[in-house]
């Protein structure tokens, strides 16, 4: 089977610390191509596989400010549409746009969703409904007006998580500052429970983090760290009391809740979007409905086993489980 897997291109894959789409593209890659499938990963060439890498693009235009994003975006799905008859099977991972090369190809199309960043865009998806399978990243991100071909959870390399039994007194905040990831909730929420609050991660809306974070952090109620990768990310994933994802949108999945129980780190999350599907509540974390649930759940975090957190994800949200349903997938498509 030769599959032709296309990344997205706003950052290398995998990436260096920030990078969902590009780091589930490249965990499905490698663990595809340990399963003896014949990929080529079309993304930046600064990219790494252990598969055949092709592309267009020198970098990641999240890393680059000179690169055009939508000139380079442009050249790097082309690219990949130019080579269609050399392949089996083509896996977009890379939005809405590589849709519209579907008709010029006969090359069968899975298209992951990671999302819908507007509904605007939900006419190009409509337009090709019977031209690309589509994959859900959860039951809660389907939109009705779609046919799916499946819903895959995303799934992580367990084994790169240690599992810390004990914890530590700290709250966490890990995901962008930007008002959809509720980190001036996890702030209000932190001090009304009178713990400090680490945060980790992207400063998508600058306007944000100086109104709701900026005037907190002072490296003793609230330490902010950065962008973290490597072990500093699942030393910081691992080491929580507990994840605070106090969301303000419908979450499509949500990595870092799956990577933080992983670690044995439960999680206090709305009651929105994928959650439900990832969180099994009073086992693996707390679903709220309020700020003051959520504050009083953070006084109940002691009734959560640390170790189920770990087993939950190592049921349901490994790598091999999503590889091994994606290649199911691909075979349904090319009938067997």
């Amino acid at each position: 089977m030769r599959v032709a897997m296309l990344s997205s291109i706003s950052w290398r894959t995998p990436p260096r610390a920030y990078g969902p789409w590009e780091l589930v593209t490249s965990l499905l890659t490698e663990a595809l191509v340990e399963r003896g499938v014949d990929v080529t990963l079309f993304a930046t060439l600064d990219s790494l596989t252990k598969g055949k890498l092709d592309g267009v693009v020198p970098t990641g235009y999240s890393e680059d400010p000179a690169l055009n994003a939508k000139a380079w975006e442009a050249l790097h799905i082309a690219h990949l549409f130019e080579r269609a008859g050399e392949f089996d099977l083509i896996h977009n991972q890379a939005d809405f746009m590589p849709l519209i090369f579907a008709d010029m190809v006969d090359t069968p199309i899975v298209t992951t969703i990671h999302g819908f960043s507007s509904p605007s865009i939900l006419p190009v998806y409509q337009r090709y409904n019977d031209r690309s399978a589509y994959v859900a990243i959860s039951d809660a991100d389907r939109d009705p007006s779609l046919r799916y071909a499946a819903t895959i959870h995303h799934g992580i390399p367990i084994d790169e998580f240690p599992f810390h039994a004990e914890g530590s007194d700290d709250l966490l905040f890990f995901g962008r500052f930007h008002t959809d990831k509720g980190a001036g909730e996890a702030i209000r929420a932190a001090r009304a429970a009178g713990r400090k609050l680490v945060m980790a991660g992207l400063i998508q809306d600058t306007d944000y983090f100086a109104r709701e974070a900026a005037p907190f952090i002072d490296d003793r109620n609230v330490e902010y760290r950065g962008v973290l990768g490597g072990t500093d990310r699942t030393t910081a994933l691992g080491s929580a009391y507990a994840m605070l994802h106090l969301i303000g949108f419908e979450e499509p999945f949500g990595l870092s809740v799956v990577e933080a129980m992983a670690c044995g780190t439960p999680v206090i999350a709305y009651r929105r979007g994928s959650m439900p599907e990832l969180i099994e509540n009073g086992v693996t974390g707390f679903l709220v409905d309020s700020f003051d649930e959520a504050v009083a759940a953070i006084g109940r975090v002691g009734e959560i086993d640390r170790a189920a957190c770990r087993q939950a994800v190592a049921e349901r949200f490994t790598v091999d489980r999503m590889a091994d349903r994606y290649l199911e997938l691909y075979r349904q498509l090319l009938g067997g």
